[in-house]
């Protein structure tokens, strides 16, 4: 009998995203005979553990991201928090050299998180953000992910490599000295026929306290909406709640096979504009309404760059409001982006 080459997949806990887009690693690894074993901390592991409830799992340092408040402060914020991440990356990195060896690890996939790999094992890093934006500070911010990602023996970028793509220029700097890959978007969801049931669907993630903050805001703009609408908090929490105020349905949380069907089923999605959310919506062909996370340089972009190209509209949190969603006929939505991801790639090492 051949025992399964065991593969560590590891997102960084920021949001929702980086787990989420894992999800289809760790699908396509149990189909191709891998055993996957997954690391992470905080929400990310807890959503993990809900999707995978068979695989071990291990917790792993949190790096404590947070967003200010205000949003001006987020680059002083991340600035300040640097010295909790470096000792988060080294203590993580420590725990990753005892799991190779537990473990006898055939493989580690990183997500983003900066200290899981090992001169053991074949070390992969996964990133859109080949160039961090973080206004004045972009040159450190990028030159110090592109010394991070040399710890790792190659690089994948989840985005199709040529003009029509999605990460514009995080994904594709001008200048780039690092050998990398791309492996195609990656996504858990797929196109279902569905009826439309839902006008709108609120899907909301991120880090405190601006995740709160916009479910605030949307619930009370949205209850002055002339429509059926579908409302994710985006809270993993022990139970699925389920609430029927009037005209919208809200849900704590759902998972993957849920969250595809509501998907699916809904005309328009009010989100974030983050790296993960645009690749999932592209995957299903949806027409959507960005609000970027305060102070989050790479969401600001992204939204910019997709309303400048006329297919999804956008604007900033504090200028939300129902009036905002007419016209939205008028851009052509995440159409046409067919890319498939290439896990073949992607485990190539393993």
């Amino acid at each position: 009998m051949t025992l399964k080459k065991r593969i560590l997949v590891a997102p960084l806990n920021w949001g929702l995203g980086h787990a989420t887009r894992c999800i289809p690693i760790i699908k396509a690894l149990i189909d191709q005979q891998f055993e996957p074993i997954i690391a992470s901390d905080g929400v990310a592991l807890a959503l993990l553990k809900k999707e995978f409830p068979d695989l071990k799992s291990f917790e792993l340092p949190s790096y404590h991201i947070t967003y200010p408040k205000n949003g001006k402060f987020f680059t002083f914020n991340l600035l300040k928090g640097a010295l909790k991440i470096r000792r988060a990356v080294k203590e993580e990195n420590r725990i990753l050299q005892t799991l190779v060896e537990t473990y006898e690890l055939d493989g580690i996939i990183s997500d983003n998180r900066l200290g899981v790999y090992s001169k053991q094992v074949p070390s992969v890093y996964i990133t859109h953000q080949l160039q961090v934006l973080s206004g004045t500070t972009t040159w450190l911010s990028t030159r110090l992910h592109q010394k991070a990602i040399k710890n790792f023996d190659v690089c994948r970028v989840p985005d199709a490599q040529g003009v029509h793509n999605l990460s514009g220029k995080l994904g594709h700097p001008s200048t780039y000295a690092i050998p990398t890959t791309y492996i195609g978007p990656l996504s858990r969801f797929n196109t279902t026929n569905h009826n439309i049931v839902y006008d709108v669907m609120v899907l909301l993630s991120g880090p405190e306290p601006q995740r709160s903050l916009l479910e605030t805001k949307l619930l009370a703009e949205f209850k002055n909406y002339n429509g059926k609408v579908l409302f994710v908090k985006g809270l993993i929490e022990n139970k699925q709640e389920v609430v029927e105020e009037g005209h919208i349905t809200i849900y704590n949380f759902m998972t993957s096979e849920l969250l595809e069907k509501a998907l699916n089923q809904s005309k328009l999605i009010v989100s974030r504009s983050g790296y993960t959310t645009i690749m999932d919506l592209a995957k299903l062909n949806k027409h959507a309404f960005f609000i970027p996370t305060p102070g989050q340089f790479e969401q600001v972009y992204l939204a910019k760059r997709l309303t400048e190209q006329r297919l999804v509209p956008s604007c900033q949190q504090n200028e939300f409001s129902i009036e905002k969603l007419k016209g939205i006929e008028s851009f052509t939505g995440l159409t046409n982006f067919d890319a498939e991801a290439n896990y073949k790639d992607l485990f190539s090492l393993f």
